[in-house]
């Protein structure tokens, strides 16, 4: 049988990772999840040694809005949102039990969810998207930069979300042949090969708008994915050493997360600072 997606969603020069080796580099996800049990740990004593009125995280923060990657629910992030919100970030899920659903219709519902966030903090949101979550934050950000301040992608294949193992692939085949027997509302052949899946495709392509700030972290070691589809080059990229499932939890991988808000944080604030510059040229509008 042939691959369950369409062609344009691997273009020429991509092609994902295939064999035992590859799933054989997944299984340190679990020396990562050991990382994060230490650093936990460490945390911990840290706190304990800390004086209670120097525990309180700084006040104010964005909000953030975690999106899981394909076969995931929101709880695969959940070790991020406390990781985060001990810096003081309120987190919000996406409210996905399991992000099998159509894609476009998932990330209709993102971004309603989202849009009520946004009125209800009154700011912009940031959102933070694991493998197919952060395909879902590109193509929102495209769409709606009146809503979303900058996204975060770990593992997301944007140049070619085809380009993937043929476990994931055989994943998406079962999921159609689901969907054609009317068992649930889960990823049909329209949503991985025709129209539906070309709109979303389309939509995750749009440039995104200047000041829109765009961290996508990458690992040579992916065993799902094709690591040079993550190197979107409207993005600043950070390499790890993370397998991909890994990226949801390890270490190294939430302090990156949490650089890159408080990078741009630091960005939007000396820009806020500085006093208005009058142009004439044909730029003078953009922000």
């Amino acid at each position: 049988m042939g691959s369950p997606v369409g062609s344009f969603l691997c273009p020429p020069g991509y092609a994902g990772p295939s064999g035992l080796r590859a799933i054989a580099r997944e299984g340190s996800a679990m020396t990562e999840a050991a990382r994060f049990v230490r650093r936990s740990a460490q945390d911990r004593l840290r706190r304990r040694d800390t004086p209670y009125a120097m525990r309180v995280p700084e006040p104010g923060l964005e909000p953030v809005v975690l999106v899981p990657g394909f076969l995931a629910g929101d709880g695969s992030l959940a070790l991020m949102s406390r990781h985060l919100r001990g810096l003081g970030y309120r987190t919000y899920r996406s409210t996905m039990h399991a992000n099998v659903g159509c894609t476009r219709e998932a990330s209709e519902v993102l971004e309603q969810r989202i849009e009520a966030i946004a009125t209800k903090r009154g700011r912009k949101v940031t959102i933070v998207g694991h493998s197919l979550g952060g395909l879902m934050a590109r193509g929102l950000a495209a769409r709606r930069p009146d809503l979303v301040d900058g996204i975060v992608t770990l593992g997301s294949p944007v140049l070619a979300p085809g380009a993937a193992h043929p476990i994931l692939l055989f994943d998406l085949k079962v999921l159609n042949r689901l969907q054609r027997a009317g068992l649930g509302r889960v990823m049909g052949e329209d949503c991985t090969s025709g129209a539906c899946a070309q709109v979303s495709w389309e939509q995750s392509r749009v440039p995104l708008v200047r000041g829109l700030y765009f961290t996508s972290v990458f690992s040579r070691r992916d065993g799902i994915v094709d690591w040079r589809s993550c190197l979107d080059p409207q993005a600043k990229t950070v390499e790890v050493a993370t397998s991909h499932l890994g990226m949801a939890f390890d270490p190294v991988v939430l302090d990156i997360v949490a650089a890159s808000l408080a990078a741009h944080r630091a960005r939007r604030t000396r820009a806020l600072s500085q006093p208005a510059r009058w142009s004439a040229g044909p730029d003078a509008s953009v922000g």
